[in-house]
């Protein structure tokens, strides 16, 4: 047991995310946008932020904020439609940087991953250096830059990682995370949101220290199962291990309407580049699956969903579209009119085979 604690407190984990990754690549492409407030997704009041620009940023304005608040907090605001197909190549390019330094990469989506460089393929002892040669080479490689958090565990390392965005960096070494997190806000935590944190401040919990004057028990009084999650963090006990194999369990795609669509017809019309999209994506990753769930949300925000499952993989387009406007016309007297209609497929074939990806997309408003 000394041996693993021992283990534990000298694993280096380096938190890697990338800064307004999609804004950045938006910009990067498009020189008139740079040093512009940008935002890419939809405007207006059907439209989703996906990502924000820090020019954008200064004003306010964040990722899955609604486009109107955006347009009202930032009047000079320009709205970019989003290019998945690049991001996901910029993000490939990123990965292949990781695997020269590990095979130890966990990634959380495509802008961010978490690297176990303890053992390393270049033979470098010191992490931070590790990190600040793969800031260095994806800004060389790509034109965007990257934070990194270094420290013995994931949650320091991903806390690390947002103390000094955009393009910094932060190492917590293991003598110095008690004081360091005794000292940070309770917003600051990862995994700690906005509404428990404000809560927490009604409570009297502010930072780290606070919360560490409570007993396990009184945290999972106060906070469920998550008390227990708080009562360990604050105490820099995180033993999860980067798991390069980490099971993600869908490919969806989903599309907010500038205009409520009510008639069953064009309900179709408008799955069908869903669909494909969904469909194009299973196909290039080779890893296809046999739950097909829609997603449909009305104009009041109800959210209605339906899934079919098949015996095997789902291995043409034909067949899922046919499952898809299956699921539509079964709900069909559940709904007169859907602002947003979404599919994913799950139960994947690499998820099986201790693989898989996980897609989520949000197209945001459609015009």
């Amino acid at each position: 047991m000394k041996n693993e604690s021992t283990y534990l407190l000298y694993r280096k984990i380096i938190h890697i995310d990338m800064d307004a990754f999609f804004a950045s690549i938006e910009q990067r492409d498009n020189p008139e946008l740079r040093g512009k407030p940008v935002a890419v997704g939809g405007a207006g009041r059907r439209g989703v932020v996906a990502s924000a620009s820090y020019e954008a940023r200064r004003y306010g304005v964040r990722s899955a904020m609604p486009g109107i608040t955006a347009q009202r907090l930032c009047p000079n605001i320009i709205f970019v439609k989003s290019h998945f197909s690049v991001y996901n190549e910029v993000s490939r390019q990123i990965r292949s940087i990781f695997l020269d330094y590990t095979d130890l990469v966990e990634p959380l989506s495509l802008d961010e991953a978490f690297l176990d460089v303890t053992e390393n393929k270049v033979g470098i002892a010191s992490a931070m250096q590790i990190a600040i040669d793969i800031r260095r080479r994806i800004f060389e490689e790509t034109g965007l830059t990257a934070s990194a958090g270094v420290s013995f565990n994931k949650f320091l390392a991903k806390v690390a990682s947002d103390i000094n965005k955009p393009n910094g960096m932060k190492t917590i070494l293991p003598e110095e995370a008690l004081d360091f997190l005794e000292k940070l806000p309770v917003e600051r935590f990862h995994g700690i949101g906005k509404v428990t944190a404000e809560r927490m401040k009604k409570m009297g919990i502010r930072t780290g220290a606070d919360l560490k004057n409570l007993t396990e028990f009184e945290l999972s009084q106060r906070f469920g199962k998550s008390g227990r999650y708080y009562y360990r963090i604050v105490r820099a006990e995180d033993h999860r291990p980067v798991n390069p194999h980490r099971i993600r369990k869908s490919i969806g795609a989903e599309r907010t309407f500038f205009e409520d669509v009510g008639d069953l017809g064009e309900m179709k019309n408008r799955l069908v580049p869903i669909i494909e999209t969904v469909f194009g994506y299973m196909s290039k990753n080779d890893n296809f699956g046999r739950t097909v769930t829609l997603k449909i949300k009305t104009p009041a925000f109800k959210v209605i969903t339906r899934s079919k499952s098949f015996g095997g993989e789902i291995r043409t387009m034909e067949v899922l579209q046919a499952a898809v406007f299956e699921l539509l016309e079964g709900s069909r007297e559940e709904f007169e009119e859907a602002r947003l209609l979404g599919i994913s497929v799950s139960n994947l074939e690499k998820e099986h085979r201790g693989e898989g990806v996980q897609l989520e997309l949000d197209f945001g408003e459609e015009r």
